[in-house]
């Protein structure tokens, strides 16, 4: 008997897929995985490893498996930024956001279900998906080729259409970084009876002012989930730590796919330290943005289409070939993102040298680059 090839005892939908990466290179500037650019704060160093000190003796035992203290430090920080005030039974949290989705996926998703989203948007959303056994969708944002905006009637129609058991709505939007309003939000909601709509809201500490986060519809709404992470804004991108707001039902529901103690005693303590110094941890926000801004502005001035965004990055076009200028810029030790879309590129917003570097290196570029 021939020995069957790994390949072939993959499950069908896994079978020539390809798994999330972006190219890890040791460049001087890094501009292409939207991590924050600036280090965690020493003083905020000092009270990790007080915490974290504080764990190790106990690491013999179990962790908290409720992550009682870190649901109630979430829960505050929340009610800071949203102004709404959620008990902890409508707090949940994982090793990032990424963990938050699949557990969401595994509890509502799965084989003979379907998700929809509409791209472009974040890569590992069909990823989890089918990880999980459930049918992907690539819906559409608008009917008009290049525009990012979520269109609210063409999104109700993919929902009826579609009948899906998972929605997704990125934002701001991963790589367009373009925010979805909440009535958007709404009216994707009451499309449906049926369906759990996840609002992935990654970069909303970056959105311009007046975007509002969806945490403020829940109320009423227990198909309704809003997930967020620590490592953008807060710049905690190594702690891998990430929560989601939703009904009680809804956080019960992930107790029924949750790996057993799936957060380390020490991951514990890492966030809360993290938490204790919010404001500190969100001081290099603003300036994020205004480089942000700046790479908006030069590269309009350069001839080039950048996307408005609301996160901390910039979804650039006008390439005549963005494989090419990926290429050039690496060569000046420049990494950017290539994320798929034809003629364009995905540059993250970091300190005001890489900046610097990054629009001096495109300045460069633009007579022979642009499209």
């Amino acid at each position: 008997m021939s020995e069957q090839s790994l390949e072939s005892l993959l499950r069908p939908e896994l079978q020539g897929q390809s798994p999330y990466g972006a190219p890890q290179l040791d460049v001087p500037v890094a501009l292409n995985t939207n991590e924050s650019s600036y280090d965690v704060p020493e003083s905020v160093v000092a009270s990790i490893v007080e915490r974290v000190e504080k764990a190790a003796g106990g690491l013999n035992r179990y962790p908290d498996r409720e992550f009682t203290e870190l649901r109630a430090a979430l829960a505050e920080y929340l009610a800071r930024v949203t102004g709404v005030r959620l008990p902890i039974e409508q707090i949940w949290a994982a090793n990032g956001s990424n963990e938050v989705l699949s557990h969401i996926v595994q509890a509502f998703g799965g084989p003979g279900r379907t998700a929809l989203g509409f791209t472009p948007s974040y890569s590992m959303h069909p990823i989890i998906s089918r990880g999980a056994g459930t049918t992907w969708i690539d819906g559409l944002r608008d009917r008009h080729e290049g525009v990012y905006d979520l269109d609210a009637d063409l999104a109700v129609e993919q929902v009826r259409e579609h009948q899906p058991s998972v929605v997704f709505v990125c934002t701001p939007n991963n790589p367009t970084g373009t925010a979805v309003t909440n009535d958007v939000v709404e009216a994707i909601y009451d499309a449906t009876d049926h369906a759990v709509v996840i609002v992935d809201e990654a970069y909303v500490e970056f959105a311009r002012p007046g975007t509002a986060s969806a945490v403020e519809l829940l109320d009423g709404r227990p198909r309704l989930v809003v997930s967020r992470t620590m490592s953008k804004a807060f710049a905690f991108a190594g702690a891998r730590v990430g929560y989601l707001a939703a009904s009680q039902e809804f956080c019960d529901a992930m107790r029924l796919v949750r790996l057993p103690y799936h957060l380390s005693s020490v991951t514990q303590a890492v966030a809360l330290a993290a938490l204790d110094h919010a404001e500190e941890m969100l001081g290099m926000v603003d300036a994020i943005k205004h480089e942000r801004d700046r790479i908006v502005a030069t590269c309009t001035e350069l001839g080039f289409t950048p996307t408005p965004s609301d996160a901390n990055f910039v979804l650039v076009g006008g390439f005549a070939d963005e494989k090419q200028t990926w290429q050039a810029l690496l060569d000046r030790g420049i990494l950017v993102r290539d994320v798929g879309i034809s003629h364009h590129l995905r540059i993250t917003a970091g300190t005001p040298r890489e900046t610097d570097a990054v629009l001096a290196a495109l300045t460069d570029l633009a007579p022979t680059h642009k499209g």
